[in-house]
């Protein structure tokens, strides 16, 4: 398993080739000049040297005498085709031996014509000759300390070239062997496993709240590894694998985080996703290799994110099973629950697809365990708001109890989002602690995206939005089994023009027919109103009139609550590997069935519509005392809407920008009323139905 990404191969550019091969021939020529200027004389023979000397060309010599060698440097004058006289510098050696015997030069000294014995001189005798020849033309002097011609003097320049020509080829061999041979062992790895083992990690079962009976089932892993003496006595063995499933952003990753942090145990880290490549086999030896080392270092933990990528059914789809994805899931059962003896390693894999998974993979032996973690309730939602506020600037008066009243639905990852949307709000305005104010925006946030306080709509469009949201509203408060308002608001944010923040009295399990029915009169409300008020209906009711359709039709046929009987009729079988679009349901009834089936959710549809309409004509006054509101402030909150509705105005903290806080204390502390009563005050039924 690695424990450090490796560094890919550096590659040889052709910029950097040339600009070697550029410096090379610079210090070469600097080098051939430098050690050609050294030695700029021209050799000649003895023979030359006493043919020139006798034809009166030599105006100059030099007689060096060295150890074995004498050396002669002199000049000589030629004419060129302008009768100029042209000087050139010479150099002819002797051996010493031969300087001092006499030698044959074939030239006739006497003048005689004829080269014969008495011809023969030794050089001084040739050099006298000269002398007395050529009077003061000729000079003949001995050097002291002449330069003296060495094999570095002619071999140097081609020494420099070729041995550089020779390091540049070896060095462009070295780093082509070393890329090749990188990118073999690139080769050679895409076998070995991508698990990274977790050092250290700063997170503990402390810092995960509300999910206490999953943390709980971790715990005991936990526990099982550290003292495992205290479970084998009573015959218990180790789970092989444990299974994380629920929707995104519930803590699935946490709780394998905060084991990483309580176990003593080494815990290797893998998506699932880093198992598939595109070479067939890969993925099935990085799995082997995966267990190789888990074996190696045993008992320890592997953590599998998104175990779908790799653990999806075989043999599915319209094409057919992908070879290598099958490949790999195969080799993972058998690593899991083989011959091979994996004792000591629990894997722990997390998914919010457990539909998809190979029912192979989810037997027992393999994933023993399987732990489903759920949104949080309000007891949850409160202690993850206490968690996430931890190291913030709050306002003291801030009740995280009410604000997870007010945010049913809402995961871990949304509620820790919320708390870092409040403090970036809270620092941009330039506030000293997080206010209630701050954690309400980023709630809105988070529903509907930001405010889009550019938009700028008409007076009459921010009229009709206004009795729009004010009928949403007035049948949360009027109607019976409808959720708590929360807020309203007609700012416009994404691609709404305002909206009802409404939320259930308590977190809810089951839905009755009561309360689907409410709903979707909830849902009508709206446009209810605008045909109440504008004899007039608008654009605005589109996704209400779509969710309150489709809450109807699943009424009929697949909860059976209408006439027709307790009959699935349909059956959302969405087939993953198809698509949505393909089987977004299956159908099991005759055309005639149909026709029922589409005049029962009309009659729900209808029934609705009619009650939404007789709830605002009951309630008109509220209606436009919320609407009025709303076109003067744009957003009202739960408790500005009780006051509002027992006060018929409303009187706001200038402090705050919300009623103050006495009054909404003693309306927490009203009595409850029933939940049908249509008077002008609101539905409470039960005092913790009002958020701070």
């Amino acid at each position: 398993m690695e424990e450090k990404n490796k560094k890919p191969p550096q590659r040889v550019s052709g910029s950097f080739l040339f600009s070697i091969f550029l410096v090379l021939a610079v210090i070469a020529i600097i080098a051939y000049y430098i050690f050609g200027s050294f030695n700029t004389a021209r050799e000649i023979g003895p023979d030359k040297f006493v043919e020139l000397l006798y034809n009166g060309n030599v105006t100059e010599v030099e007689i060096v005498s060295a150890s074995t060698t004498v050396t002669v440097n002199g000049q000589y004058g030629e004419k060129d085709s302008t009768d100029r006289v042209i000087k050139h510098t010479f150099t002819v050696t002797f051996d010493r031996n031969m300087f001092e015997e006499k030698l044959d030069w074939h030239v006739d000294l006497n003048g005689d014509d004829v080269v014969d014995e008495a011809d023969k001189a030794s050089i001084p005798d040739i050099i006298r000759y000269a002398e007395s020849k050529y009077g003061d033309d000729f000079t003949l002097r001995n050097a002291v300390n002449p330069y003296v011609t060495t094999w570095w003097d002619e071999w140097g320049p081609f020494i420099i070239i070729v041995g550089s020509s020779i390091l540049l080829t070896l060095f462009l061999f070295s780093r082509m062997s070393a890329s090749v041979s990188s990118t073999n062992r690139q080769a050679m790895d895409f076998n070995r496993s991508r698990a990274r083992r977790v050092k250290t990690s700063n997170i503990t079962f402390e810092d995960v709240a509300g999910a206490d009976e999953e943390k709980a089932e971790m715990q005991e892993l936990v526990d099982y590894l550290k003292d495992p003496k205290k479970f084998t006595k009573f015959g218990a063995k180790l789970p092989k694998g444990v299974l994380l499933v629920g929707p995104p952003g519930c803590g699935k990753t946490l709780l394998a985080k905060a084991v990483a942090g309580e176990a003593d145990v080494p815990f290797y880290s893998i998506s699932g996703s880093d198992f598939v490549e595109m070479f067939v086999g890969v993925g099935a030896g990085r799995v082997r290799d995966m267990f190789r080392i888990a074996k190696e270092n045993a008992p320890c933990l592997i953590f599998i994110d998104e175990i779908d990528a790799v653990g999806r059914q075989r043999g599915a789809g319209l094409g057919g099973g992908n070879d290598e994805r099958e490949q790999t899931l195969n080799q993972l059962l058998v690593e899991m629950d083989g011959f091979n003896d994996n004792a000591g390693i629990i894997v722990i894999a997390a998914t919010n697809r457990e539909d998809v998974l190979d029912p192979a993979l989810l037997r027992a032996g393999r994933f023993d365990r399987k732990i489903t973690v759920s949104l949080p309730d309000r007891k949850g939602r409160e202690a993850i708001f206490k968690v996430h506020s931890r190291g913030k600037h709050l306002e003291k008066d801030i009740n995280f109890e009410n604000i997870a009243r007010r945010t049913v639905g809402f995961s871990g990852a949304d509620i820790e989002n919320i708390m870092n949307e409040a403090a970036i709000l809270a620092i941009r305005a330039n506030r000293e602690a997080i206010t209630v104010k701050d954690i309400d925006e980023a709630i809105d946030r988070r529903i509907a995206g930001p405010a889009k306080s550019s938009r700028s709509l008409s007076e009459h469009e921010k009229k009709v939005i206004a009795y729009h949201e004010a009928g949403h509203a007035i049948i949360g408060l009027r109607y019976p089994h409808s959720d708590i308002v929360q807020k309203i608001t007609i700012i416009p944010r994404g691609n709404t023009g305002g909206h009802v923040r409404m939320t259930p009295e308590e977190d809810r399990f089951l839905l009755t027919k009561k309360e689907l029915e409410a709903r979707i009169v909830g849902f009508l409300g709206g446009r209810s109103s605008e045909e109440t008020f504008f004899d007039d209906v608008s654009s605005g009711s589109q996704n209400d009139i779509e969710v309150a359709t489709q809450i109807a039709r699943v009424m009929v046929t697949e909860l059976g609550m209408s006439p027709l009987g307790p009959i699935q009729y349909e059956r959302n079988t969405s087939n993953v590997f198809l698509g949505r679009d393909y089987t977004s349901s299956q159908k099991n009834f005759s055309s005639e069935t149909a026709e029922k089936i589409d005049a029962e959710i009309r009659n729900i549809i209808n029934h609705a519509h009619k009650e939404a309409l007789r709830v605002i004509e009951e309630n008109k006054e509220d209606v436009i005392l919320l609407a009025e509101t709303l076109i003067e402030h744009e957003q009202i909150t739960a408790e500005e809407i009780d006051y509002l509705m027992e006060h018929r105005h409303l009187k706001r903290d200038e402090k705050n920008n919300s009623v103050k806080e006495e009054k909404v204390v003693e309306v927490k502390e009203e009595k409850p009323k029933p939940a049908v009563e249509k008077s002008t005050k609101r539905k409470v039924t039960s005092p913790k139905k009002v958020e701070e």
